[in-house]
């Protein structure tokens, strides 16, 4: 059976998606007999594809290149069976603000945001939204991209001094910001599996940060993060976190893997930040962590995912 591993592309996660895949592709090699082949995105991908013809595509790509739902819609045109969600879940989850707006919906808690596209700063003028948007959300923010992953061009927002910095930090990875109350609390990932009888939650990842925010150092760096898996939660909280996570999961029409990040206030409330559909898969990832505090292996896990994507295909 030959697998094709995708990663890399040309998004500002590239770096991280080289190395999920790397670590994807080694653990499916350990564990099984297949043809395992390690594949960057580029234009010459479709004439690799095509003449590979591989029985199953496995897209680790993180950002736009692998979670906006093109590429799946290009796999989908190819007849190609891929693991991961298809290319309208991947759309919705992908866009922060609406997939908020989904679960809100549900009835999970979302923080209180606003998302403006930097045209309304320059037609409106910058200072009047930015006073505008701190009367409506408060202090702190935390101001990120509407699309992206890793944390890039998130900034902590305490004092309406460090708005507009921020503000232009957030419009280097996207034209569109999403600027969201900040919830003090334990930051949580639950990471969903589909099995046979159903999406499963994995053991909670707690995600203790040497700084101030998870930022993309603290994400990536060994060391500059302290994990607990599972989470010092009680048995009712962890369960909660665990239902927002399978909502999630139900509501925006996800499968085979994904991850939710939440945050867990005082009283013990979780609040939905966002959702993952290509979780990342480094050393330092979250997805591989929860797999591990469950005695399950990656590489076995993920062949199982490849089996049941033909059996769809």
């Amino acid at each position: 059976m030959q697998v094709v591993v995708l990663a890399g592309g040309l998004s500002s996660e590239r770096d991280v998606s080289l190395r999920s895949g790397r670590r994807v592709a080694k653990a499916l090699r350990a564990a099984t007999d297949f043809e395992v082949i390690e594949s960057d995105v580029d234009a010459t991908l479709i004439a690799r594809l095509r003449a590979q013809a591989p029985d199953c595509v496995i897209p680790v790509l993180h950002g736009a290149a692998g979670e906006d739902g093109a590429l799946r819609d290009v796999l989908h045109s190819l007849n190609i069976p891929f693991v991961g969600s298809i290319a309208a879940a991947c759309r919705l989850a992908f866009d922060k603000p609406v997939a908020k707006t989904l679960l809100t919906n549900a009835g999970v808690n979302t923080p209180a945001a606003v998302a403006l596209p930097h045209s309304t700063f320059r037609e409106l003028g910058a200072s009047e939204v930015l006073a505008a948007v701190l009367d409506a959300v408060g202090l702190p923010l935390i101001v990120k991209p509407t699309k992206g992953g890793s944390a890039l061009g998130a900034a902590l927002v305490h004092e309406a001094a460090q708005f507009p910095a921020a503000m232009v930090g957030s419009f280097a990875y996207s034209d569109v910001a999403l600027m969201e109350s900040w919830v003090q609390g334990v930051e949580v990932a639950v990471s969903v599996l589909d099995t046979p009888t159903g999406p499963q939650t994995l053991p909670l990842a707690e995600i203790v940060p040497l700084s101030e925010i998870y930022d993309y150092t603290a994400r990536y760096t060994a060391g500059t993060t302290e994990f607990f898996v599972p989470a010092r939660l009680s048995t009712e909280v962890a369960q909660r976190c665990a239902d927002v996570a399978l909502t999630a999961h139900r509501v925006l029409g996800l499968r085979d893997w994904s991850r939710t990040d939440l945050i867990v206030d005082a009283a013990g409330t979780p609040w939905f930040l966002e959702v993952n559909v290509a979780p990342g898969m480094t050393e330092t990832s979250l997805f591989p962590q929860s797999l591990a505090a469950a005695e399950l292996s990656l590489g076995e896990i993920t062949a199982q995912l490849v089996h049941t994507a033909i059996e769809r295909g």
